[in-house]
């Protein structure tokens, strides 16, 4: 999800969120429900700010020019298999 508040609401403990939102929040979000890590897609790349922020909360980043939808297939084979 690309709302916060979505993923605040809806996501659990372990998950991968995959967004194209670059910014500081994306951390805090991560950290406050114990997220696995982020992918970002749509080839965006966070700040120097916002990666700072993700490595003293040990929020592991990846980055990749993948569409979310293809992302999220890719990781649903992944699983499924």
């Amino acid at each position: 999800s690309d709302l916060l508040s979505d993923v605040i609401a809806n996501s659990k403990e372990g998950n991968l969120w995959i967004t194209l939102q670059i910014n500081q929040n994306i951390i805090a979000v991560a950290k406050l429900k114990d997220l696995a890590g982020i992918i970002i897609v749509n080839n965006r790349e966070p700040d120097e700010d916002t990666l700072k922020k993700a490595n003293e909360e040990h929020v592991p980043i990846l980055c990749t020019n993948g569409m979310a939808f293809e992302v999220s297939g890719k990781l649903y084979e992944l699983i499924s298999t």
